[in-house]
Parts: structure tokens; sequence; C-alpha cells
């Protein structure tokens, strides 16, 4: 109860200190544009507090705060230079220039092969070019490393989705609302997939 009463609090703290931001463009979860500042003294910085803050979020406005500080705690790294790549990968996506993405993708994975993110970016843009096997390693990578990762598990469904393993799909999403069950248009996939796998209730 007084772990309800503190998530709850830490909903109603962020909600008041962030504006809406979509996390989804596309198919595929990725970090909202604008992020909230995480300072080093801040207790919401422990990932286990804001997972299970995330599960008893009391509706979809304080979810998103909270996933929006679980991203600001995923997104920056130790190294100033693997963020400074990053930026750099950022630029290349948006010119639509993949290759190069990539390439800045590796070097990053090379000098900070724990940045999670790095790998879920690469994950990502292999997903975009249709190289699904890549892809799938590198959410191999990700989740070894964060079993809650909401982003590359939804990006995991969607591959199986793509390779027409409904079942598997099916698993995986359910894995992710497990993690944020306020995760969006997940539900609405899940529903839609256990009609297909698993048939109406009669």
């Amino acid at each position: 109860m007084r772990f309800r009463f503190l998530a709850l609090a830490l909903c109603a703290g962020l909600v008041a200190a962030s504006s809406p931001a979509s996390a989804q463009k596309g198919n595929w979860i990725q970090p909202p544009d604008k992020l909230p500042r995480v300072q080093r003294n801040d207790p919401t910085r422990n990932l286990d507090f804001l997972f299970e803050a995330l599960k008893v979020a009391p509706d979809d406005t304080s979810a998103k705060a909270i996933e929006q500080r679980i991203w600001s705690l995923w997104v920056i790294s130790r190294s100033d230079t693997a963020n400074l790549l990053m930026t750099r990968v950022k630029t290349a996506v948006e010119a639509k220039d993949l290759d190069l993405a990539i390439k800045l993708l590796d070097s990053i994975v090379i000098i900070r092969p724990d940045y999670i993110e790095a790998w879920n970016r690469r994950a990502t843009i292999y997903y975009l070019k249709k190289d699904f096997g890549n892809s799938l390693a590198d959410i191999r990578q990700v989740l070894q490393r964060e079993p809650r990762h909401f982003g590359a598990l939804s990006g995991l469904g969607l591959i199986m989705q793509e390779i027409g393993d409904d079942k598997r799909a099916l698993e995986v999403y359910r894995r992710a609302l497990d993690v944020y069950p306020r995760l969006e248009k997940i539900p609405d996939l899940v529903k839609s997939l256990t009609e297909k796998v698993e048939g109406r209730d009669i």
C-alpha cells in the first residue's frame, strides 16, 4: 500500500512537470523528441521504482510521463563520445541515410557495448531496412541487458508479425504489457491477435 501511494505521487509529480509527447513514431516505439532532465540527486533515477510505478499508473497521461522518465535514463550514455555519435545518428536518420546511421551505431556499440539504446536504435534501423535477421540480433542484445525494454519488445512483436508468426508476436506483446500495461496501441494488437490465434470466446 505504501508503494502504491508513492507510485501515484510520482505519477502526479511527473505529469505536472512534463508536457505530453508521442513516444511512437511509425510502428516502432521510440523515445519522445523531448525528454525530462534527470538530476543526479533525483530519487526517480531508480529504474526499478519507475517500472513499478509504470505498472500502477492510474491513467495514460501519468503512464506517459513515467515512460518519458525511463527513456531519459536509457537515452543518455555515460560516454560523451557515444552521446555525440548518437546526435549524428539522429541527423543521418532524418536525412534518410540509414547506412551511415548503422555505421555510426556500429562504432557506438564497440566503444560502449553496455549502452542499451545504441543496440535498440540499430535494431530499429535494421527493421526499417527490412533486415530482420540483424534487427533480431540487436533486440536480443537489448533484452539480455534490459528484459523490460518495452521498445525492443514491441519491435520484436512487429517482426514476428512481419514473418507471419502471430503466436510468437502475441506472446511478446503480452510480455510488453506485463511491463507497461498502458503501452500505446499494443492492447489493441493483443486483442486482435488473441482472436486470430486463440479464437473468440463462445
